[in-house]
């Protein structure tokens, strides 16, 4: 299968040209040393296309993504699903009216909702072992029949822990009650090429979805898709990445978009099976051996319950780490381990032992305090109406009983704790004053509405 983009890259390079033209570095050897493939960074050239408006080898590779993935279009992202997000929700916002959300929706989805006006309409879910659940299509349509200037839903499947949505099921209310769908399906991208995943990918049911290429692609980070199945919102769509996608797109970045779809639909199937075999048996292993994991999960996603087996999984991510196992989070119960179809076989058998052994480790019973289960705040005020309140800032450790004027939460999984518009519990103030990454706290304090204050 030909890299259109990656061979013109190439091309470029072998001619060692004088570069007239940016990046800065020039991809200069002698003063940038450290970034050896630097010679394929390039911008907009004569033969390069333009992703702005793509009529060349951009727009060619594109053609062939979206073939591959069974859409009507697709646009290459290279700042992150984010700006995907952001772009489905300006279909919203053209149509009017509000959207129904997971309450567990990614902060994109709320920072769109916030700029572009959109109400959205929360849903929050059931949870399962400590772990929230994906709002069913029962509690969507009870959406649909009450609010009747919803536009849309946006769900996100899978989320962080392997959880789809019932994709048929919303689908068939959506075409019901005329509401579009759109799913965040950035953890899901290699679902197109998994033998046995045709039900889980998001572009089976979605009229727009978003790939997180990088995440379980072979894809540099950054780089992700919009795609639609519908004509009739293609040019929102455009307009919309148009508004908020980068002026600046990494070539290297699209470079890696184009070869990971392509190179998994060459490979996917095969190296797919491969891997969820071995994760298959190594799971029964470890069942065997008492190890706890979440059994929800319908993708690579494998996330292991030490707080369930009185383990502090803070204690065991160092006990990893000092065997040079890096998770991709921990949640303070389960340590979630990221897998995707390049995942090796060997990496696989060191992390069962590493598992094993810190599950022996006497020192390290015990040593779990629980945490509660999904700590959210309490709605006061709808979400675009907290937003309009005057602010002020207050340390997290004081801010019990204030309401919440900006979102705030912990990353990864990038979701809000509380939300604007919501009474910051007991439980919600301790969980992001003792959270290591945050978003929306600044030097130890949270923005909250003012007491007393006139809009």
């Amino acid at each position: 299968m030909e890299y259109l983009i990656y061979g013109a890259l190439k091309k470029y390079r072998r001619i060692h040209p004088a570069r007239f033209h940016m990046p800065g570095h020039k991809a200069d050897k002698k003063h940038f040393p450290f970034f050896k493939d630097a010679a394929l960074d390039i911008t907009e050239l004569s033969f390069s296309d333009c992703l702005e408006n793509p009529d060349g080898l951009i727009s060619a590779a594109e053609g062939d993504v979206a073939e591959i993935l069974g859409a009507k279009r697709s646009f290459f992202l290279t700042d992150g699903s984010s700006s995907g997000v952001w772009a489905m929700l300006y279909c919203v916002k053209r149509r009017g009216g509000k959207v129904v959300m997971a309450r567990g929706a990614h902060k994109s989805a709320y920072n769109a909702c916030g700029v572009l006006g959109i109400e959205p309409y929360l849903l929050r879910g059931n949870e399962l072992d400590g772990i929230p659940l994906p709002p069913s299509a029962a509690e969507i349509e009870d959406v649909f029949k009450k609010e009747k200037d919803v536009s849309a839903v946006l769900v996100t499947s899978p989320d962080y822990y392997g959880n789809i949505s019932d994709y048929a099921a919303i689908r068939r209310i959506c075409d019901r009650y005329g509401k579009l769908f759109l799913i965040d399906g950035a953890h899901g991208a290699y679902l197109r090429f998994d033998p046995d995943g045709a039900h889980s990918y998001a572009g089976e049911f979605a009229d727009a979805w978003v790939d997180g290429a990088h995440k379980t692609l072979p894809a540099l980070t950054q780089g992700a898709l919009l795609n639609a199945n519908r004509e009739d919102i293609l040019s929102d769509l455009r307009e919309g990445v148009g508004l908020f996608r980068t002026t600046s797109p990494s070539y290297p970045i699209m470079a890696s978009i184009e070869y990971g779809v392509k190179y998994l639909a060459e490979h996917g199937a095969a190296l797919t099976d491969a891997l969820k075999r071995e994760l298959s048996l190594m799971k029964m292993r470890l069942k065997k051996r008492g190890i706890l994991f979440y059994e929800g999960s319908e993708t690579l996603q494998f996330a292991v319950d030490f707080g369930g087996m009185g383990i502090s999984p803070y204690l065991a991510e160092e006990q990893l780490e000092k065997r040079r196992i890096y998770p991709e989070m921990n949640d303070g119960r389960y340590i979630l381990f990221y897998l995707s179809p390049l995942t090796r076989a060997a990496h696989l058998a060191r992390l069962e032992r590493a598992i094993r052994r810190i599950a022996k480790q006497r020192p390290l019973k015990d040593t779990y305090e629980p945490k509660p289960e999904t700590v959210t705040g309490i709605k006061k005020f709808s979400y675009l109406t907290a937003l309009t309140f005057r602010k002020e800032s207050v340390p997290v450790a004081q801010s019990a009983g204030r309401i919440c004027a900006r979102n705030a939460g912990v990353t990864p999984p990038c979701v809000p704790v509380v939300v604007a518009g919501e009474q910051i519990t007991d439980q919600a103030a301790a969980l992001l004053e003792d959270a290591k990454h945050t978003f929306g706290i600044v030097d130890g304090k949270i923005e909250v509405i003012k007491i007393g204050s006139e809009r």
